[in-house]
C-alpha cells in the first residue's frame, strides 16, 4: 500500500516546524506584515519556477472559475487573516507555544460541523476536545508561572488569543482549500493562494501603515534572510506538500500528521534557539496532539 499522502503530510509538519522557527526570528526584526508580505513574494517566485519546470506553464492559466474562487478565498483566509494572527503570536509568545494552539483546529472543525451541518458529536470527539484543551491549558499555565511584568503579561495574553484565532482561520481555510484542489495541480493551486495573499498583505500594509513594512523591510538584511529561508519551508514546500497530501489521503489524516508540529518544534527550540522548556510544557504538547489525533482514530 502506498503511503505517499501520509509521507507528504509528515513532510509538511517538518517544513512548518522549520518555517515557524525562522519566521519567529524574522518578525522580531522586520515585523509581522514585513515577514508576511515578503514570504509570499518569495514563495511565488519559487512556485513559478517549479511550475515552469514541472508543467511547462509558469502561471496557473489552466485553472477554472471554481479553482480560482475557492483557492483565492483560501489564500486570503489561510494566509492573510490566519498568518497575521499567527505571526503576531510568534512575536509575543514564541513559535513553540503558538504552534501548540494549532492543535485546536480539528476540534473547531468538528464544532463547525455540529453547529452548521447538524453533525452529531460522538463521545470520542468530546473526549478529544477535552484532551486538546487540557494539554494547551497545562502548557500555558506551566509557562505563565514565570515571573513577568504587567506589560509582558498583557502581550502574552494577546499572543494566546491571536494563536487561538489563527487555529480557527486555519480550519476555515482548509475547507476552502480542499474544495479548490479536488481535481487540480497542487503547485498551481498554491500559486493562486499565494497570489491572493500578496495582494491581501499589500492592501493591509497600505491601509494600516501606508506601506511602511513593504518599503522598509529590505533594509534589514538579517530579517530578510530569516524570511527567505522560512519561505522555502513554509509557503513553498510546506503548503505544496499539504495540498499534495490532501489529494492523496484523507483530510483527517493530513490534519493529524501536520498537527505533530507542536511536538517536532521542541527539540530545535531547545538545541538551536536555546529556549528553556519545562516538563509540563512538553507533556501539555503531547496531550494536545494526542487529543487532535483522537478525532481521526
Amino acid at each position: 500500500m502506498s503511503y505517499i499522502g501520509e509521507i507528504a503530510a509528515f513532510g509538511t509538519a517538518i517544513c512548518w516546524t522549520l518555517s515557524a522557527l525562522f519566521f519567529e526570528q524574522g518578525t522580531k526584526r522586520i515585523g509581522v506584515l514585513g515577514v508576511n508580505f515578503y514570504k509570499v513574494v518569495f514563495a511565488f517566485v519559487f512556485l513559478t519556477i517549479t511550475a515552469w519546470i514541472v508543467k511547462g506553464k509558469p502561471f496557473p492559466i489552466d485553472a477554472g472559475p471554481h479553482e480560482w474562487f475557492f483557492l483565492t478565498v483560501s489564500g486570503f483566509i489561510g494566509f492573510v487573516i490566519t498568518d497575521i494572527f499567527l505571526f503576531t503570536a510568534y512575536k509575543t509568545i514564541g513559535s513553540r507555544m503558538a504552534t501548540l494552539f494549532l492543535a485546536i483546529s480539528p476540534a473547531f472543525t468538528a464544532l463547525l460541523g455540529y453547529v452548521f451541518l447538524n453533525e452529531v458529536l460522538s463521545v470520542k470527539a468530546l473526549l478529544a476536545m477535552a484532551l486538546v484543551a487540557s494539554g494547551i491549558i497545562l502548557a500555558v499555565l506551566s509557562r505563565e508561572r514565570i515571573q513577568m511584568s504587567s506589560v509582558a503579561k498583557t502581550l502574552s495574553i494577546r499572543g494566546y488569543i491571536f494563536a487561538f484565532l489563527s487555529s480557527i482561520g486555519q480550519s476555515v481555510g482548509m475547507i476552502f482549500t480542499r474544495q479548490g484542489v479536488k481535481n487540480y495541480d497542487a503547485i498551481s493551486g498554491t500559486q493562486i493562494r499565494v497570489m491572493s495573499a500578496i495582494v491581501g498583505f499589500a492592501l493591509v500594509s497600505l491601509i494600516f501603515e501606508r506601506g511602511k513594512s513593504v518599503t522598509q523591510s529590505p533594509k534589514d538584511s538579517q530579517g530578510m534572510r530569516f524570511t527567505f529561508i522560512g519561505s522555502i519551508f513554509g509557503p513553498f514546500l510546506g503548503v505544496a506538500l499539504s495540498l499534495f497530501a490532501m489529494q492523496h489521503t484523507k483530510t483527517g489524516i493530513v490534519s493529524t500528521l501536520i498537527g505533530l508540529t507542536p511536538i517536532l518544534i521542541i527539540p530545535p527550540a531547545v538545541l538551536i534557539l536555546k529556549q528553556r522548556v519545562k516538563l509540563f510544557e512538553v507533556v501539555g504538547a503531547v496531550i494536545a496532539v494526542a487529543g487532535s489525533a483522537l478525532f481521526f482514530m
